[in-house]
């Protein structure tokens, strides 16, 4: 399925390009963690520059947490206060629950970058998730919430296969939600995040704030949340801070519940995305060949991700891009893919691309999810013929 050469198909799915123009030129796309914005994602996993293989909620066993002392921390103690004070929490109560925090030593190191050196293959990393087990789990969880997925389509425009992708990918619908106690993670990460990367602590330091925010309007224990390594909760993974500020009740009963609630997760998911730019039937990618001059293409390539150039003035400077884009609505980024020792490969993105990694920091990544969201397409409409 990653050796696709045959000419792109002109016929159009509920707006996307057949394969979503991912034959033709081969399947592409780009380097991890490009054009970072100040908004963070809605997972911690992959982005950030975390170049992990796997979906981080797949690190489940909570090795031995140490003994933080935390709580007589000066620096601890101080942050206790501030937050609280941001938060209109008692103070008290915030330094008694971060003192409940205990140091993680495998979060310093499954938050490090691969070593120096480490060639990366879109087609190994794509291997990883666009695989059977993953897609019969995303048919079985589509059929099973397909009213779910249909209203949240109808209400901001994100396709119910890019919504069941998202979720397969991150969890493999809620069988790997990740087992490390969030207060134990965020914290280490917060207040002990390693050296040898850039330093992401005032990152990690909001999202605790944002936990203890969010225990103390649900009436939960802070330390009672599991999720992954860098913090990131229940099915769709989602940062403290994003179930605050995009978790949705889209089943009515009162609470934004991304833990058991299949409902919420899809509402959420699709609110999300819309918030950072989805647009209703924009293919998230178009086939392109890049400029064969080197100075053409590094100008294409530029500004990365980050959507800058008509069709126009893709093929203005000698690109040949699919004749699906021409007269798309939309500007474009030439993103490349590397491919280890092989040649890279490239996909021109949309807006709608460029969301999907609002939502986790990996051009990797939204390209793991346009394949699998296209493939489950596909082979559903397959068994309802």
């Amino acid at each position: 399925m990653i050796d696709r050469t045959s000419r792109a198909s002109r016929t159009t799915t509920r707006g996307w390009p057949a394969r979503v123009a991912l034959s033709a030129f081969t399947l592409l796309v780009a380097a991890t963690a490009s054009a970072q914005g100040s908004t963070p994602p809605a997972s911690a996993g992959l982005g950030h520059g975390v170049a992990a293989p796997i979906s981080v909620a797949a690190v489940t066993a909570e090795p031995a947490a140490e003994a933080s002392g935390y709580g007589t921390r000066a620096d601890v103690v101080q942050w206790a206060r501030d937050a609280a004070e941001r938060r209109g929490l008692e103070h008290q109560w915030v330094l008694e629950q971060v003192s409940r925090a205990r140091f993680v030593p495998a979060v310093t190191r499954l938050i490090m970058p691969p070593p120096a050196g480490t060639a990366r293959d879109w087609r190994a990393y794509r291997a990883r998730f666009v695989e059977p087990v993953r897609i019969r789990a995303g048919l079985a969880w589509w059929e099973t919430h397909e009213r779910w997925l249909a209203r949240a389509e109808a209400r901001w425009g994100v396709p119910a296969e890019v919504v069941a992708a998202i979720v397969g990918i991150e969890t493999l619908y809620g069988r790997h939600m990740g087992d490390f106690r969030a207060l134990d993670a965020l914290a280490t990460l917060a207040f002990d995040f390693p050296t040898g990367r850039r330093d992401r602590s005032g990152f990690f330091r909001d999202e605790l704030e944002r936990l203890l925010e969010l225990s103390h309007r649900e009436g939960r224990d802070p330390a009672g949340w599991r999720g992954s390594f860098a913090g990131a909760l229940g099915l769709p993974q989602f940062m403290p801070s994003s179930v605050l500020r995009y978790g949705v009740d889209f089943d009515e009963d009162g609470r934004v519940d991304l833990i058991r609630s299949a409902a919420d997760t899809i509402g959420s998911v699709a609110h999300y995305l819309a918030e950072f730019g989805w647009r209703r039937d924009l293919p998230p990618v178009f086939a392109v060949a890049p400029p064969v001059e080197t100075a053409d293409r590094a100008a294409l390539l530029a500004p990365d991700i980050l959507p800058t150039f008509t069709a126009a003035q893709f093929i203005e400077r000698g690109a040949r891009l699919a004749h699906e884009a021409r007269d798309v609505d939309s500007l474009l980024a030439l993103v490349e893919l590397q491919n280890g020792d092989a040649a890279p490969s490239y996909v021109a993105g949309t807006t709608n691309f460029y969301a999907i990694t609002r939502y986790n920091w990996s051009s990797y990544y939204a390209m793991a999810v346009i394949d699998l969201a296209q493939t489950l397409r596909e082979r559903r409409s397959a068994s309802r013929r």
